[in-house]
């Protein structure tokens, strides 16, 4: 019997409402693969606590979440709780760059039966996957700010330490994922053309490129890679980018799998990882019930297979297989439609239906190749 620790930071607004059916199917797929077990310790953390304390991030929580085995985390801030600075509260920000998580993971694949923007059959087979840098780049600016008289100027910080470890991070995922049936090809979308920043943010990524033979490469501006998300996102395997284009083109992708709701993501270092949604705290649904757990759900899965990676522990890629192919069987008919995209399942409907196809289901005999 394995045991993992897991810090667990519900969040708010939506945050809380969509962790708790979470960790109650983690319990589930949990006793019904055996051989390892979860312990929880919730911490808390963001706006409302800010706003009760004047703390957003305790450090008592820092040193819990860099002692568990894995950090989950729901959506954190509110749009009307911000620091004096004018900007929002973001425990999620402070744990990537304090941990070092520099791999920003937002798969970006579209489950039968969800209700997607783009006609085209072709939009159906959309798998792949976006490597946000999560340290540095623009958002570095939040931190190395500075006023000259009517002006602002904000920081981009690309160093080669911290692209060379993405980089690598990149290369080794399409591998794996030609292993499992993918294309095996990375794109690094950049604006090389204009920032000297990207130029030598692209060097660095052709330079790692030659450590990969057998990995086709690519580049590509952001401009036109936004542009080929929505024209024709099946032709993309992996893209790896900074950390501002990375925030933009991951919504696009949400967008593509049919809403925030179904978008996971990890932010991964050499040490540490938090899982998360995508999505924000929406407050103008919270405490309707109208929030949709998927992406919370199959952010607990990635994080049950990089816990199987870090550790060797068979049970845990078996569990994160079980509650993935739950979640794709409770939407593949259709008729689970959430209220994002004009349908009447919130988080109780769509809950119980995951519930419900994790229990019935026949439980794995062998392990899978996964991408």
């Amino acid at each position: 019997m394995r045991e993992f620790l897991i810090a667990v930071f519900p969040g708010d607004g939506i945050g809380r409402e969509v962790m708790t059916p979470c960790l109650t199917l983690l319990e589930a797929v949990v006793d019904r693969v055996g051989d390892l077990k979860l312990r929880f310790q919730i911490l808390e953390a963001g706006a409302e606590r800010y706003r009760e304390t004047g703390v957003a991030l305790p450090e008592e929580a820092v040193d819990a979440a860099r002692s568990a085995d894995a950090i989950l985390l729901g959506a954190m801030g509110l749009p009307a709780v911000r620091y004096p600075d004018g900007t929002e509260v973001a425990p999620q920000l402070d744990f990537r760059e304090r941990f070092g998580l520099y791999a920003g993971v937002r798969p970006i694949r579209v489950l039968a039966g969800v209700p997607i923007p783009l006609a085209d059959p072709r939009a159906r087979t959309v798998d792949c996957v976006l490597v946000r840098e999560s340290t540095e780049g623009l958002f570095a600016a939040r931190k190395h700010s500075r006023r000259d008289g009517d002006a602002v100027l904000d920081l981009m910080r690309i160093s080669r330490g911290v692209c060379e470890r993405l980089f690598v991070f990149a290369f080794d995922l399409a591998r794996r994922r030609r292993k499992a049936g993918r294309p095996g090809r990375v794109t690094c979308v950049d604006k090389a053309n204009v920032l000297p920043s990207m130029a030598f943010f692209r060097s660095i990524f052709l330079e790692v490129a030659e450590r990969y033979a057998d990995i086709d490469h690519e580049c590509s501006y952001v401009d036109a890679a936004g542009l080929k998300l929505v024209r024709a996102p099946w032709d993309f395997d992996v893209l790896v980018t900074e950390n501002m284009f990375g925030d933009i083109l991951s919504d696009v992708g949400a967008a593509l799998m049919g809403g925030m709701g179904m978008a996971p993501s990890a932010d991964i270092g050499d040490a540490q990882a938090v899982f998360q949604p995508c999505h924000g705290t929406a407050p103008d649904i919270a405490g309707r019930g109208l929030a949709n757990p998927t992406a919370m759900f199959l952010s607990a899965a990635m994080m049950l297979e990089w816990l199987g990676d870090r550790h060797g522990v068979h049970a845990c890629h078996r569990a994160a297989v079980e509650l993935t192919r739950a979640v794709e069987r409770a939407f593949a008919n259709g008729d689970l439609v959430g209220a994002e995209n004009g349908g009447n399942a919130g988080t109780q409907m769509i809950s119980d239906r995951v519930r419900e196809q994790l229990m019935s289901a026949l439980p794995l005999a062998a392990p899978v190749e996964r991408g």
